[in-house]
């Protein structure tokens, strides 16, 4: 079967172990536990930070366990920065900056690869400053 002219034909989305592979040798994680548990957390933090039309977009990029993770976090309240982002991590889970700083890079890594460079953009567009470093870009001053 064809796509339709106009319509974009999306990759499919590699397996959750794959994924988790991948998370686990970038992360450099001693198990795929520790890999599945960045990834459900950083995911679940991202999900509450994307508005709904771009948290759906990634969500059919994604393994469908990483996609639910991502999916079922409300909206947040307030956006956080980069920094809040990795700092809000480090208070959900109870370890330092430092380490959820790494998780988030070695989970964010994966999901832009995943992404594509279009919806990356779109991604990072969407979100307040500070997120380009965490996908693993780099941050871009915005014109005045």
């Amino acid at each position: 079967m064809h796509a339709q002219p106009g319509q974009r034909r999306k990759p499919p989305a590699p397996s959750y172990d794959r994924m988790l592979e991948t998370v686990r040798y970038d992360g450099a994680y001693p198990t795929r536990e520790r890999a599945a548990q960045a990834v459900h957390t950083v995911l679940g933090a991202l999900g509450g930070q994307l508005g709904a039309d771009l948290r759906a977009e990634l969500a059919a990029r994604l393994p469908a366990e990483a996609a639910d993770a991502l999916t079922a976090q409300q909206p947040a309240a307030q956006s956080r920065t980069g920094w809040g982002f990795v700092q809000d991590i480090a208070g959900r889970t109870g370890v330092s900056p430092a380490v959820a700083r790494w998780d988030t890079g070695a989970v964010l890594s994966t999901v832009a690869a995943l992404a594509g460079p279009d919806l990356l953009t779109l991604l990072i567009g969407g979100l307040p400053s500070g997120y380009a470093l965490l996908f693993g870009r780099a941050e871009l001053a915005r014109a005045a």
